[in-house]
């Protein structure tokens, strides 16, 4: 047995789970944690300027690492409502973050005290379970459940609260179960019935497609979904976010799906008799819960390891609750049993073929020659000069959903955006939590503008901790999406639209990072270039067209929560 205090054991707690990097902001609540982390040589404290991009530090490295990500705020009240946003965004893209805030003494509960606020009831809606713990003595037990709750699919953000007596008072501790102690698991396979019954539906099918998204990207199950493809004869498209859930350069890869898709890939959907949906929940961003981007008449195969996902917004010939790379698998074994068939070769023939021609046609169109800079040429710039195992992060906005499908993703866990939630702001912080979880490979954070200064402040974090990114602002002194709406709807009222900024370039010189400005895409390209191999954190201000904004008239106005 061994006496110490509830943040000691916190600690101690986090060392058990074999936790490299604790993101956070100091402050007086949780005092007895950071005092303990002191001593912690084997966690790496990030101290940040904000406990929102913090969180998004922690979500960006729980996503790129497949472990949990952890942010402390060091306050309660101000510093844990400060977590609300990051840990929105982290529950929409079921991240696997950590979050641990001090909370009130209890003997102040209920007593309109400094800094009181109810954080039971504040984190619950945005967390898969929040809890206040009670007592010293189960401190340990707590942190098992965060993780294990954290960790369990589907994954996604929890709260954990610590009052400060708790984390002062001394008990007795026994030991630190080791996670493969507690929480050990396999996950679920298809029943063999089930797989014959799809392999058949795949068999017969004259134009089957492959729907990859996040349950095949955040597995890293790309070469079961290619065995399987490979094997069906089949295209493979990707949910939007999920473009790099399937090795570009893979022939039968048509890039992302739906409104906000490629238009090869929008039309394999919409056209498609059998579709087979892994690890997808096949939902607002890949369809907007219409018709008008999935066939009615196919038959969906539906494999999800949330089992309420399955057929939520379209009906299904048959829902199949497993691990989607695990089906994979067994499908691709069912098929090489059957007779070779070719019934789907014209269909996947035609695709390549089309696949090949849009992508040569989005090299010639690009404006390369157009000043100010259109993003298209931006986003061609990028194809050529970016590394092929660069990790991306991307903001929301109108210049990072038309960068989206706009870029090639060769490896796995290359893509971070803020997927269903459309936060801006996410992406420089996020990319320094990638860089963490990689630092062998290049990390490019796409921002605009206005995203950027929300943000800026966590320079001081890149530098401080020499985590070393490269954040391209996409500058066209406007809130982009909001200013296409109000263009393309609202007669062109502009209120609250346009940004105004300081030099990006100059102010990332002031904090201790390398700064550049392009005004033209050589200048870009050349930029871009020197910031990836000069050994600090850069920032590269790209002057881009104000009047280059996404049109969202293609797009049914009814839908535009995106």
């Amino acid at each position: 047995m061994t006496r110490m205090t509830g943040g000691q054991a916190a600690v101690e707690s986090l060392k058990a789970e074999k936790v490299e990097h604790v993101f956070g902001l100091i402050g007086s609540a949780t005092m007895e944690m950071f005092d303990a982390l002191y001593d912690a040589r084997e966690i790496n404290f990030v101290g940040v300027h904000d406990e929102r991009t913090g969180t998004h530090m922690a979500d960006g490295y729980a996503r790129a690492s497949g472990n949990a990500g952890v942010i402390l705020a060091g306050q309660n009240g101000p510093g844990a409502t400060n977590l609300v946003t990051g840990l929105g965004q982290a529950m929409a893209a079921f991240s696997p973050v950590v979050s641990i805030a001090g909370s009130l003494a209890s003997s102040h509960v209920y007593r309109d005290a400094f800094q009181e606020v109810d954080q039971q009831a504040l984190f619950t809606p945005v967390t898969k379970k929040t809890w206040t713990a009670t007592g010293a003595d189960r401190v340990p037990e707590m942190f098992r459940e965060a993780f294990r709750v954290a960790n369990t699919p589907r994954k996604g953000p929890v709260q954990l609260n610590l009052p400060r007596d708790v984390l002062s008072a001394q008990a007795e501790y026994e030991g630190f179960q080791r996670p493969e102690t507690y929480r050990s698991q396999s996950v679920p396979a298809a029943s063999q019935d089930a797989i014959d019954r799809a392999a058949v539906l795949l068999y017969k099918a004259a134009r089957p497609v492959i729907i990859a998204g996040g349950g095949i990207k955040n597995t890293e199950g790309h070469a079961q979904v290619l065995a399987l493809a490979e094997a069906l004869n089949s295209p493979i498209v990707t949910s939007p976010g999920h473009g790099d859930a399937i090795p570009f350069g893979h022939p039968l890869n048509a890039g992302q799906m739906g409104p906000r898709g490629n238009p090869v890939a929008s039309r394999l959907v919409q056209e498609a008799d059998v579709i087979l949906a892994l690890g997808t929940r096949i939902g607002f961003n890949a369809t907007f819960y219409s018709y008008d981007n999935i066939n009615r008449d196919a038959a969906i195969i539906h494999v999800e390891l949330e089992p309420t996902a399955i057929g939520r917004y379209f009906p299904v010939e048959m829902g199949i609750w497993a691990d989607a790379p695990t089906v994979a698998l067994q499908l691709c074994a069912a098929l090489n049993k059957l007779v070779k068939r070719t019934v789907a070769d014209a269909w996947t023939e035609s695709f390549k073929a089309e696949r090949t021609a849009y992508l040569a046609k989005r090299d010639a169109d690009a404006q390369v020659d157009a000043m100010p800079i259109h993003p298209s040429g931006l986003f061609k710039t990028l194809r050529d000069v970016l590394p092929q195992n660069a990790a991306v992060t991307m903001d929301a906005g109108t210049l990072c959903l038309q960068a989206t499908d706009a870029l090639n993703y060769w490896h796995h866990k290359s893509l971070f955006t803020p997927l269903d939630f459309g936060l801006v702001g996410f992406s420089f912080a996020c990319g320094l939590g990638v860089k963490l979880a990689c630092p062998d490979r290049p990390v490019v954070s796409l921002m605009g503008d206005g995203g950027f200064g929300m943000t800026v402040s966590e320079l001081s974090t890149a530098v401080d901790h020499g985590i070393n990114t490269v954040t391209v602002v996409m500058n066209n002194k406007c809130w982009g999406a909001e200013k296409a709406y109000q263009r393309d709807f609202f007669g062109e009222r502009y209120i609250g639209a346009d940004v105004s900024s300081p030099a990006f370039d100059k102010l990332a010189e002031l904090y201790g990072a390398k700064g550049y400005r392009a005004d033209t895409l050589s200048g870009m390209a050349e930029a871009i270039e020197a910031a990836l191999s000069c050994g600090k954190p850069a920032v590269v201000d790209v002057m881009v067209d104000p009047a280059a904004l996404y049109s969202f008239r293609r797009d049914s106005f009814k839908h535009r929560g995106g």
